[in-house]
């Protein structure tokens, strides 16, 4: 099989097109920065998995969150209506879409059977979702999956917390009851794996072993066998953040049920099992 990767070179796009070359498909990595361009190429394509999008994880000014929806939902947009008028195009889509998808809640359990939220990153990722799914009137099977921090030792979220945490300086974000929807990076890829072979609709790219922000704090201080008592002040998250600070604050749980009903085995359900897999 053919598949065309947009966000080929990023953090979870370099793992994806190694486990996908490594099972015997030839990957096409697309930008799309010009999605037109990208879609001419992809018309050779049996399959899109588009994992593009700016970075998330920065400091949400006016810039910022104009930059976060536009390159989720113009450019994707303007790629699918370029497919659309191609003679061949492919036959499946695959769209990356994230656990804040749900808002964020200190009680609630969500699952794929829930709708949005109501904050800026759930916006953003309803109208992410909305797009893909107009793939499907060109005949195109579309999926979308929602990731939580996927963890690694190669780079990601994880990178940025190790070097506090290895001296001793790690600790909660905020009163730490929040939820933190954490995923490996291995399942993830394995998630996008099953999205792409056969699932449609949503999917939970999360953990079984939900975990508050508490919990993470406490696992990861004891992988590395350091204390974890310095709480991180909420201030330097703001000064750090901005609004996308409210994400870490308050956090979401989010459950793979839809993923697990449609057969999906997680390597790595605990956060227990996925350090020590990351060897830290």
């Amino acid at each position: 099989m053919i598949v065309a990767v947009l966000g080929a070179s990023g953090f979870v796009g370099k793992r994806l097109t190694a486990a996908l070359e490594a099972r015997g498909d030839d990957v096409l990595p697309l930008s799309l920065h010009d999605p037109e361009d990208a879609a001419a190429r992809a018309d050779v394509a049996d399959a899109v998995i588009n994992l593009a999008g700016a970075p998330i994880a920065q400091k949400w000014n006016d810039a910022a969150k104009r930059e976060i929806r536009e390159s989720r939902t113009l450019l994707p947009e303007r790629f699918i209506a370029a497919l659309g008028a191609r003679e061949r195009r492919p036959k499946t889509y695959v769209s990356a879409s994230a656990a804040g998808y749900y808002g964020t809640s200190l009680e609630a359990a969500f699952t794929e059977a829930d709708g949005p939220g109501a904050d800026f990153l759930a916006g953003v990722c309803a109208e992410w979702e909305s797009v893909a799914r107009g793939a499907s009137d060109l005949g195109m099977r579309v999926a979308c999956v929602h990731s939580g921090v996927a963890l690694s030792g190669e780079g990601g979220a994880l990178a940025k917390m190790l070097p506090p945490f290895r001296v001793g300086a790690g600790g909660i974000v905020g009163n730490g009851k929040q939820w933190f929807p954490w995923v490996h990076l291995d399942d993830l890829v394995g998630i996008y794996l099953l999205a792409l072979d056969s699932a449609e609709g949503p999917l939970n790219g999360t953990a079984p072993g939900v975990a508050t922000n508490a919990e993470f704090t406490k696992a990861l201080g004891a992988a590395l066998h350091r204390p974890t008592a310095l709480p991180v002040p909420t201030f330097v998250l703001r000064a750090m953040l901005g609004e996308g600070a409210d994400v870490l604050l308050q956090g979401q749980r989010v459950l793979p049920e839809r993923t697990i009903a449609l057969g999906y085995a997680f390597r790595y359900p605990t956060l227990e099992s996925a350090f020590t897999e990351l060897a830290l």
